[in-house]
């Protein structure tokens, strides 16, 4: 039995069942995001003065990033047009340049946690502040670790010392005595209500990405048999594709600016 629809438009929606499935699906993933956009506006207005953290992330990876999924964006368009100019070959070099632009993206991302998992924010007992990599780069330590590791001191590569009395040269290695240390956290969620919204919605646009990229490599792979068979549904099916694709890239380009520049 075939199932109806998947080309033809129903006469009720003037839309074929997956356009119309996706942009429900569509309208769920809005309101998802959208909460925790709100979220993150209502956090962030209702902190105190001074208290949100700012200029944290890397900027020009966040751009290159962000012009990454731009390009994907247009390739998988080009894929799209390729099937129905009837140019298959043309249409795996354009899908499979979306693949790698996800994939890119995601290898830049991981780059960037790592970079934040192994930076620190270390507090002092006289109240000043530093921040920078300590030597060997280990991730994740805590005030804790460094008693369970009986530690009396860490090598701070700074960046920089805040306090009344001036600052640290970037990058000179400091010695910190562990008995001086009130707090330590690497950039991580636990670090700060910052940290906890951009690793919660970073990460959670990051598995949209793979998701994407997985399907989009299904119908580059072992789904492009559908084109020999039944050529106008697998198109279809490239649009759908496409749709998703355009939204993952959408919420990146809010949340670049959110987080990134503001």
């Amino acid at each position: 039995m075939d199932i109806p629809y998947t080309v033809q438009p129903r006469e009720d929606t003037g839309l074929y069942n997956a356009k119309v499935g996706i942009w429900l699906f569509l309208a769920s993933e809005v309101m998802l995001f959208g909460a925790l956009f709100s979220s993150y506006i209502l956090l962030r207005v209702g902190a105190a003065p001074g208290a949100w953290p700012h200029g944290l992330l890397n900027i020009p990876i966040g751009t290159f990033n962000t012009a990454v999924l731009i390009i994907s964006s247009v390739t998988v368009v080009m894929a799209w047009a390729s099937l129905k100019l009837n140019e298959f070959g043309k249409f795996k070099v354009y899908l499979g340049a979306t693949i790698l632009c996800a994939l890119a993206f995601l290898c830049i991302k991981s780059f960037e946690y790592h970079d934040k998992f192994t930076h620190y924010q270390v507090w002092l007992a006289d109240g000043k502040t530093m921040t920078g990599h300590i030597e060997g780069s280990p991730m994740f330590w805590t005030r804790n670790t460094l008693e369970e590791k009986k530690l009396d001191h860490i090598m701070l590569h700074a960046d920089a010392a805040h306090g009344e009395h001036g600052a640290a040269v970037a990058h000179e290695a400091v010695k910190i005595e562990t008995k001086e240390i009130t707090r330590l956290s690497a950039y991580v969620p636990a670090h700060s209500t910052y940290f906890a919204i951009y690793f919660t919605l970073t990460a959670l646009h990051g598995l949209h990405v793979f998701g994407g990229a997985l399907v989009l490599a299904f119908f580059w792979g072992p789904g492009s048999k559908m084109w020999r068979t039944d050529p106008e549904r697998f198109t279809n099916r490239i649009e759908i594709g496409g749709l998703f694709w355009h939204f993952v890239d959408l919420v990146w380009i809010f949340l670049f600016p959110v987080l990134y520049l503001l």
